[in-house]
């Protein structure tokens, strides 16, 4: 593929002048617009923790795009909490948000004639959104989940939002005081990066990973882990891989892909959502998925380990004690040695690379 068989339309030749010369007025050179232009599709936001920290993953994205030899181009579009909104009327702009950042996501890759796209997701929406507008434009690129909080400590313990929301019940049944209620709170999620378990965010991460438009292993590491800065400069160079070999969503997103995302789902004890979120997918990549195939893949499909172990191995929360052997590399290590389905280490992902192979350390 042409690096750059989109952005030649608005960078090349006598009529784009007009073009050039408004691109020169925000610090593009001349030799920026001779590159591919990537987009960096950024879904901050200061609402919440899930995507506070998504502008210091997004300059190192642009610095690995950057040292591969191509221009990346930043924006932006908007995200909802699911976790701060849910019990109020705010709760009801989530799953519209999905569709929004989707179609923000197509309408300035469409309309800048983008060669490929990083989009760097956090909470819930933003995850399916971004892989429903890969599908939909089958435009190379790929997704890179900012990773998951650290547990918060409290009593000699690790906890989570999990236990903020058992004390709110705990403490309207008189089994703890309004002190050690907000005594937790004030602990519970310490820094940036999406809720601390198996919810929709961490889900939909293992999703990614497991259907190929995330390299297996990237969106595993937590958000404020030293690594996921190396992780979020990779990308650089491995969207300029996909976009040379022409690798396209299209190509990654076949039925037995989603075979394997929904097998990732069920061997983690995932979110439910998943089901809507993987049949939206599946109609924007025009691949047929029905809701029965979530109950068949579900039945051949082990539950591995219990809901401490999905804590340690999928969700990131003993996230000082990670390693390969961990989270989606095992998921689909152990899903393949099953031999219960389509899950393998031998389909090709976003990179273009097979899954077995594809591993940022």
């Amino acid at each position: 593929m042409d690096p750059k068989h989109r952005s030649r339309l608005i960078t090349e030749g006598r009529d784009r002048a007009g073009a050039r010369a408004m691109f020169k007025a925000v610090g593009f050179t001349d030799s920026d617009l001779s590159k591919p232009l990537i987009g960096v599709a950024n879904t901050w936001i200061e609402t919440m923790p899930c995507n506070f920290h998504l502008r210091r993953l997004s300059a190192k994205v642009k610095e690995g795009i950057r040292a591969a030899g191509a221009t990346p181009m930043e924006f932006n579009t908007i995200a909802i909490s699911d976790g701060e909104t849910m019990g109020t009327e705010g709760m009801r702009a989530s799953l519209v948000s999905r569709e929004l950042i989707a179609d923000s996501i197509e309408l300035v890759c469409r309309g800048q004639l983008f060669d490929a796209v990083v989009c760097v997701v956090g909470c819930d929406k933003t995850i399916p959104a971004a892989a429903m507008a890969l599908a939909r434009m089958n435009l190379p690129g790929m997704v890179l989940y900012g990773g998951t909080i650290a547990p918060g400590r409290f009593k000699g313990k690790d906890v989570t939002i999990q236990d903020v929301f058992e004390a709110v019940g705990a403490n309207a049944a008189g089994k703890i005081s309004d002190q050690e209620l907000k005594e937790l709170e004030d602990v519970a999620c310490p820094a940036a990066g999406a809720c601390g378990g198996q919810y929709t965010a961490n889900t939909m991460s293992t999703v990614m990973e497991m259907i190929g438009l995330s390299p297996v292993g990237f969106n595993s590491v937590p958000a404020m882990d030293p690594r996921k800065d190396e992780v979020a400069f990779n990308c650089g160079s491995l969207v300029m891989e996909a976009l040379k070999r022409g690798t396209r969503p299209r190509d990654i997103l076949t039925s037995d892909a989603f075979q394997n995302a929904i097998a990732g789902v069920a061997a983690t004890g995932g979110s439910t959502n998943a089901v809507l979120h993987l049949l939206a997918i599946a109609r924007e990549a025009e691949v047929p998925l029905h809701i029965d195939d979530f109950q068949k893949v579900s039945e051949r499909t082990p539950l591995q380990g219990t809901d401490g172990d999905r804590f340690e191995h999928c969700s990131g929360i003993r996230e000082r004690d990670r390693d390969p052997q961990s989270g989606s590399h095992r998921a689909i290590r152990e899903a393949a040695e099953a031999d219960r389905g389509p899950s393998d280490s031998e389909r090709q992902s976003g990179t273009g690379r097979l899954c077995g192979e594809d591993q940022w350390a």
